[in-house]
Formats: structure tokens, C-alpha cells, sequence
């Protein structure tokens, strides 16, 4: 649930909103679906006076009736593991808010006028609607509630949804993992979930995002199309302003013009300092998005919704953005701290199949460097692809992350994975240490993925820096050589290089190599720093790898030294 380490807790899950817009339905459902206990404020307060709502706004008077919902309110909120639904009008005073949220989460569903009139039309158990002009007293009252329903952050449109897809959107909030990071000066969360991507309004709204602003949802030409039209319709759901920005899709739009591209975008949609940047897309995206929202301005709020599963692991955490140059990758850039991160893998759903093993990459390096249990279920999963005995699964919003046609990688295994670098940059946030041993493959890497005009991924180009990494560490008598062969092994189960060679097959250069290393930001003087596995679990850094090792070790994956090579 929101605000807890993962989705056991048993805070309760309020469920409150306007008459006719299905809180007791949903509720019910939800609590059975959760096992809970299930709460109907309206019917308990009838129970504890012995008679219908009705009757006591006729004979006690709506302020009787009040003073019984605010001692519900307090009573419930000492209990756990409810699901309630509360009255259309309970959580109209701040301080009833205040006291239901202390203990829980809060979800406000809402519906548009003409679907609550059709929804309350033969229902007479509401006094509040006993006079003749239904439709202009419910505008009047949804007038008098929205400051109070706006002040919440969760919310879920129930016009034209059925029950059940109503219970899926709160399900989602219930299910979802919410992993906190620290950094210098402040805070923010990462939340993971099936379905999470209909409520990135809600998300921001809970990180303290006032309601009006001007959110400028960057996302680029492939993304889009996909997931913008949601992205949008849940931030206006949540009393945002959000505007659509473009850019191109690909590492070779990772430049200054892309960025000042969308200062043009911000400037014409009237962004100011008020206002928030949001990426929509990969860790390119994340990364122009975030150095746009970290220079625009001196300095916009950003937030992430990361779509690939390398951006999930990796890209998204920590703050680091940035742009390439023609000498290298991410030459300029800045650390911007997102306000929050929200991670919803069924976007996975529709990504190359390429993309989903380039994101495996980064996801098996984190168990390297400090995940032996994550590391040890990704070979026997790996183990199982290769040999054709895994199976396809479907995606259930409440369990496989990514599609299932793809592989095998479930949302507790991204939070594994989101662990092990939550860690490592709260130790040391601006990479003047530790944070380093999160470069594991990219020394390597990021050469082989320049060299290759970037048409090898990412994740692929890491895959084969981390062999690398490996057989150097061997080769210095710091490492066993059993560890290689697991490395390798569970690399190449997942369909990723473990050869020095492009996409098209043809070897690199091992020289070309060593130079295009030469540009490398982790470089020291003229030293370059190696992240070496010492066991799985265990990482070290280095600068005293000398050059021939390098380039033998090079040669033994493949690459060579004929002037023909890429």
C-alpha cells in the first residue's frame, strides 16, 4: 500500500468519495479480495443508534449525525488491516481527514453529475437528496466537497468503469510496493506496482504536487502513443495541469539541441519555476528530461515514470541525468532528485523483446554487486529459458511484471534489484565512492556501445563490459574462475553478448576499445577505474589494471586488432 515498505502491511484502505460514485460496492470487493475485514461507516453508525440514517437527520439533526461519523472515524482509526468505506460527507472536516489518514490510505472515487443521478435515481435512503431539484443540489454539494476531495491525492474516475475495473485501479494501490530513497537535504519514493501508471497523478499529488500545477509530461515519439493519453488523464485527474512534450526516440538524440528543444516546448506551454517536469520513456528520456528539468529555469521539481525495464533498475534512481557529446556518453549532465519514481511494469507489455533482455543486463549486475539471492532465482530462471522448460505466464496486475512472451522477471525481483541501488547511492549520492561499484560492465561497456554507433543497447553493451570485468579480476588472482563461467553463463541464458563483437557479428578492435575508454568520465588521471567482482554479492574498485591485460582479455572475448574491425 502506498506509503509502506511493500503490500503486507495492514494499514487500512479507505475508500471514500461522493454519493453514487460505488464506495460500499468497491470496498466490499476490495476487502474481499484482500481478506480484510470490510467497514461500512453508514451501516455501523445505523447499527450503534438502532435506527436509518434518515431517521436521524429527522430526529437528532445532520449535526448529531456528524459528531457520530467524526467518533467513527477516530474509533476505526485506532484498528489496522480495514478496508472502509466511508460516507459521501465523512471526511469533509480536516480533522476527520487527518485522523483516517494517520492509519491508512485514503482513495476518493468520483463520477461526472449525470452518472450519479442515474446511479441514485430510485434510491430514497438519502436525505440529503429529499427536494425536488436532485441534479442542482448534487452540483451544489460537489461544489461545498471538492476542496476537501481535491486536498486527497488518491482518486479514481468510476464514470462508464464496471465494478471490477474500479477494483483493479484500487487494487493497484494496495498491491503497490513503495520503496523510500534518501539524499542530502531530502527524500522521495519509488512506487512499484501493476496499474500504477492510471494513478502517476495520484503519486505526484502525494508528494506534496499542489493541485494546479503545470506538469510538462515529456515523453518521445514511440512512448507516446502508447501511455501519454493515461499519463494525462491521471494527472487531470488529480488536479493537474499536464501538456504533452516531444522528442525523439534513441541514444543518438541524447544531445544539447534535444534538450534545448524542449526548453522551446516549456517556454511555449508557459512552464515556470511553479510548475514540474515528468518523463514519460526510458533512461534516454529520464536522462534529457531530468538535465532539462535541472537547467531549465535554474531548476524545475521532476518526476519519473520510467517505461523499459533498464530504466526501471537502473536509469531512474539516484538522480543522475545528462546528454552525450560526440567525444562519449553522458559527458554533461547534472544530479536532479525526483520527487517521486513510479514504476508500473505492465508497460512492459509492450516492449521489444530485445529491450527486456538489454534491461535483464542491469537487473542481473545489481545481483552481482550485491544481490546473491536475486542473482542465484535469475540463473535458475535463466537455466530454465535456455533449455525451453520455462513457460510463458500470463501478467496478472498483482504478479509478472513484464510480458510474458518476453521473460520471466517479476515485480518482486525488480524490487530486489531497485534495493541493492537504494542502497548503494543513499551511502554515497554523488558518486564520490561506493555508488562507483554501480558502474560494473559500463568501463567496458559504454566504449563497445559507442564504438558500435550505439546500435548495440545499452544493456547489451554492459553485458559484455561485466564478462570482461570478470575475466580481468580472474586474470589478477582476485576472483575465482568459477565465477566467470556463472556470469557468462547466466548472460548468455538471458539472451544477452558475452563476445567482444557488434550486433552484426564482425569483432571490434581491441585498440579502438582501450581509445574510446580513454573518454570515460570514471577515469582518475590517467587511470582508469575498473569495478571488479570479487564473488557473487561482492564488488571492488580498481585502477591498477594494466593495459596489456586488458587487451589480452579483450582478444580472448573476440575482439582483435585488424584495421577491418568496427
Amino acid at each position: 500500500m502506498p506509503g509502506q515498505e511493500n503490500s503486507s502491511d495492514r494499514h487500512n484502505l479507505i475508500i471514500t468519495g461522493f454519493m453514487g460514485t460505488g464506495k460500499s460496492v468497491v470496498a466490499r470487493e476490495v476487502a474481499r479480495r484482500l481478506d480484510r475485514p470490510f467497514v461500512d461507516m453508514d451501516a455501523e453508525i445505523e447499527a450503534r443508534a438502532g435506527k436509518p440514517i434518515p431517521s436521524i437527520f429527522a430526529e437528532d439533526g445532520e449535526p448529531a449525525f456528524r459528531a457520530m461519523e467524526a467518533a467513527m472515524c477516530r474509533t476505526l482509526s485506532e484498528q489496522d488491516g480495514l478496508v472502509i468505506a466511508t460516507g459521501g460527507g465523512t471526511l469533509i472536516k480536516p480533522e476527520n481527514r487527518a485522523q483516517m489518514a494517520e492509519g491508512g490510505t485514503i482513495i476518493c472515487l468520483h463520477a461526472a453529475v449525470d452518472e450519479i443521478l442515474r446511479r441514485v435515481h430510485d434510491d430514497q435512503g438519502r436525505p440529503l437528496l429529499d427536494v425536488a431539484d436532485r441534479r442542482g443540489e448534487i452540483e451544489c454539494l460537489l461544489a461545498d466537497r471538492r476542496p476537501a476531495y481535491t486536498a486527497l491525492p488518491w482518486h479514481v474516475d468510476t464514470s462508464g468503469l464496471s465494478v471490477g475495473e474500479v477494483v483493479e485501479r484500487v487494487m493497484a494501490l494496495a498491491r503497490a510496493h513503495t520503496l523510500p530513497v534518501r539524499y542530502p537535504g531530502g527524500s522521495y519514493d519509488i512506487r512499484l506496482g501493476a496499474g500504477l501508471l492510471d494513478h502517476v497523478g495520484g503519486a505526484l499529488r502525494a508528494a506534496s504536487v499542489p493541485a494546479g500545477t503545470r506538469v510538462a509530461l515529456v515523453s518521445n515519439d514511440v512512448v507516446a502513443p502508447l501511455y501519454a493519453a493515461r499519463a494525462e488523464e491521471s494527472l487531470s485527474t488529480a488536479a493537474l495541469c499536464p501538456f504533452t512534450c516531444i522528442i525523439p526516440d534513441g541514444e543518438q538524440h541524447k544531445t544539447l539541441s534535444t534538450v534545448a528543444s524542449l526548453y522551446d516546448q516549456f517556454l511555449a506551454a508557459g512552464l515556470d519555476r511553479s510548475g514540474l517536469v515528468l518523463s514519460l520513456g526510458g533512461g534516454v528520456t529520464g536522462d534529457i528530461a531530468g538535465f532539462a528539468a535541472a537547467s531549465f529555469m535554474r531548476g524545475v521539481p521532476f518526476a519519473q515514470v520510467p517505461t523499459t525495464l533498464l530504466s526501471m533498475v537502473d536509469a531512474s534512481v539516484g538522480g543522475k541525468t545528462g546528454v552525450d557529446l560526440p567525444q562519449g556518453k553522458n559527458l554533461v549532465g547534472a544530479f536532479k532528485q525526483p520527487v517521486v519514481v513510479v514504476i508500473d511494469p505492465l508497460v512492459l507489455s509492450t516492449l521489444e523483446e530485445a529491450e527486456i533482455r538489454s534491461g535483464m543486463a542491469e537487473v542481473i549486475k545489481h545481483g552481482v554487486i550485491g544481490a546473491p539471492g536475486l542473482f542465484t532465482d535469475l540463473e535458475r530462471a535463466g537455466e530454465a529459458l535456455a533449455s525451453g522448460a520455462g513457460q510463458p505466464r500470463t501478467a496478472p496486475p498483482s504478479g509478472l511484471a513484464a510480458s510474458a512472451a518476453h521473460t520471466s522477471i517479476t515485480t518482486p525481483q525488480i524490487a530486489q534489484a531497485l534495493r541493492v541501488k537504494i542502497r548503494i547511492v543513499e551511502e554515497d549520492p554523488y558518486e564520490h565512492g561506493r555508488r562507483a561499484t554501480l558502474n560494473l560492465g559500463h568501463t567496458v561497456g559504454h566504449a563497445v556501445e559507442t564504438l558500435s554507433g550505439f546500435e548495440l543497447r545499452h544493456g547489451e553493451a554492459v553485458s559484455i563490459g561485466m564478462v570482461a570485468a570478470a575475466r580481468i579480476a580472474a586474470s589478477l588472482g582476485r576472483a575465482e574462475s568459477h565465477l566467470v563461467e556463472r556470469i557468462e553463463a547466466v548472460l548468455a541464458a538471458w539472451g544477452l553478448p558475452v563476445r567482444c563483437t557488434a550486433p552484426d557479428g564482425a569483432p571490434f578492435q581491441a585498440h579502438r576499445i582501450w581509445q574510446a575508454m580513454a573518454h570515460d568520465k570514471k577515469r582518475r588521471g590517467d587511470a582508469l577505474r575498473w569495478i571488479l567482482p570479487l564473488a557473487v554479492g561482492e564488488v571492488t574498485i580498481s585502477e591498477d589494471v594494466p593495459r596489456q591485460l586488458v587487451l589480452s582479455v579483450l582478444r580472448e572475448m573476440g575482439a582483435t586488432s585488424a584495421s577491418s574491425s568496427p
